[in-house]
């Protein structure tokens, strides 16, 4: 195990970390104390700050983890189907990556990627639904269809469902009055996107076979130097890193000289969900390795944090070093000192919901599509008012949108697809950041929606929004609903695009007829195929 370290490079925030030492944040923080972030914030903060001591409050989880792993393996149950969003979906990817263990995460509702996982050998499934309520309308819908098939392969679905939840919630009621084969329960005093190491991240993670104790140790190694008041408190550099760099508000996320696997995009949703409000908040841009185009960019409005050994440029650097669990409770610390840093309340996410009020919206009404602008080749073509005036091509359009993008200004790519079949649509990312200049963000709806989709709505005003759709060519029911998969999809994306519209944002809408032609098209269309940044993020 290695504890956690960061390094800086090209800026001074000496006077910062004196302030955060001078006022004890480090220290206040580990002390679980609620007036940090003023007396708005107070009441919600109150009871999201059980995080800071998981690496011990999580332990009694493991005895009751292990003995369910041995019963389920004596049965010959080693497929583990993960159901959840979010925070309940990225950490245990990010866990179960870096162990090399497999864990289906399911978090998704393409009918794509809910066939794929239904396909899958049912005989071997356990599914763990993860949701602090149960109302979480994508989890929902999947614990429905896997129940249900389950049954029809004539399996007892109450013996190979597992439920992550909140004490006293809806959901522990619903899995009693089911019978479901096993209920945790977690800290309900911990926000999703802070619940790596409660039971949302170490359940799936140890059912599916990786080491979660040594993960809790790793963390409580790290503990101690994260909580002093001191210059030297890794936490309270990478935090002035992120939030007190004069003008720079986009934080380039990369892993690179790390064997951790797929970090950037948990730590992108930590910090979107957790500082994108008010006007204000850090852009966290998940990128893959040395060859993205914003590691070497001189942008002002840059700062990189990179798990790396050496920066890449001269933009002011964070890099930062250490085991998964270290890592973890560092990053969150970090974002927590950055919320005070900004001012703003880091245990809230305002403005998640009005996407979801929008969609359930849609699904109530059932409309008929709005119809399209025009359609090139297998690319349908929808805008926001003005947007598209003068245009009749799928280029001329992202042309059209590209010239909303301000010289301060981000890209967010936003992709409703099956993120394993349509993968090397995420060669666009890189391609566009180069053609641009300017930062890009890609995102699988409606998985995004969970994270950067707050930043969207409740950050900074510079974003353009490019969205990506298809029609399935098979859908699939989800039962006792009187919606599919992908009708709620549709929903989903049309709702999000809606209330991006009402803020003023603009959106260009590509809506694939033909999911395999229209990547191809929009891959050819940027010259995209050769970016080396495009496999394995």
């Amino acid at each position: 195990m290695t504890k956690p370290a960061v390094s800086t490079a090209n800026g001074d925030w000496a006077s910062t970390i004196d302030r955060l030492v001078s006022e004890k944040i480090a220290s206040r923080i580990a002390a679980k104390d609620a007036t940090i972030w003023g007396p708005e914030a107070e009441s919600e903060s109150a009871i999201r700050l059980s995080w800071v001591d998981l690496h011990d409050s999580s332990r009694p989880l493991l005895a009751e983890i292990e003995a369910l792993q041995a019963d389920l393996r004596a049965e010959g149950l080693d497929r583990i189907v993960l159901a959840g969003m979010g925070g309940s979906s990225l950490a245990p990817e990010v866990i179960t990556r870096t162990a090399g263990v497999e864990l289906v995460v399911l978090d998704s509702t393409n009918p794509s990627v809910i066939a794929r996982a239904l396909a899958g050998d049912l005989q071997r499934t356990v599914i763990v639904v993860s949701s602090k309520s149960g109302g979480t309308v994508e989890t929902d819908s999947q614990r429905r269809v896997f129940v249900k098939a389950f049954t029809d392969a004539g399996i007892d679905a109450s013996s190979r469902v597992v439920v992550v939840t909140d004490p006293g919630s809806p959901f522990e009621k619903l899995s009693a009055d089911e019978g479901y084969r096993k209920t945790f329960l977690a800290d309900p005093h911990v926000g999703g996107r802070y619940s790596a190491l409660t039971a949302f991240g170490l359940v799936p993670s140890a059912l599916a076979g990786a080491d979660v104790a040594d993960l809790l140790d790793q963390a409580a190694e790290a503990a101690p130097a994260l909580q002093v008041d001191s210059a030297d408190n890794p936490a309270l550099v990478l935090g002035a890193v992120l939030a007190a760099s004069a003008g720079r508000d986009k934080a380039i996320i990369a892993a690179e000289s790390s064997d951790i696997v797929g970090f950037p995009d948990w730590a992108e949703q930590l910090i979107a969900e957790s500082t994108g409000k008010n006007g204000k908040g850090v852009l966290p841009v998940a990128v893959k390795g040395v060859h993205a185009p914003e590691l070497h960019s001189t942008a002002s409005d840059l700062v990189h944090a990179l798990l790396a050994d050496k920066a890449n440029s001269d933009v002011p650097t964070a890099l930062t070093s250490g085991s998964l669990g270290g890592q973890f409770l560092l990053w969150e610390t970090a974002t927590a000192v950055a919320g005070y840093l900004l001012g703003i309340n880091p245990f809230d996410q305002p403005d998640v919901e009005s996407a979801k009020k929008a969609a359930r919206g849609l699904l109530d009404a059932q409309p008929e599509p709005e119809t399209a602008a025009f359609t090139d080749g297998a690319v349908e073509v929808r805008g926001t008012d003005g947007l598209l005036d003068g245009v009749d091509t799928a280029k001329g359009a992202l042309d059209a949108l590209l010239g909303q993008l301000a010289d301060d200004g981000y890209l967010a790519v936003m992709a409703y697809l099956d993120s394993e079949r349509d993968e090397n649509l995420m060669a666009i990312r890189p391609a566009l950041a180069a053609k641009t200049g300017r930062p890009v963000t890609f995102g699988w709806g409606p998985r995004f929606l969970h994270s950067t989709g707050q930043y969207h709505k409740g950050g900074h005003p510079q974003g353009v929004f490019l969205q990506i759709s298809t029609s399935e060519s098979t859908d699939v029911e989800i039962p006792d609903r009187p919606f599919t998969f992908g009708t709620l999809i549709s929903a989903q994306a049309a709702g999000d695009a809606g209330v991006l519209a009402d803020r003023g944002r603009p959106v260009l809408r590509l809506h694939l007829t033909d999911a395999q032609a229209g990547v191809q098209q929009l891959i050819s269309l940027l010259d995209a195929h050769d970016k080396s940044e495009a496999s394995g993020r």
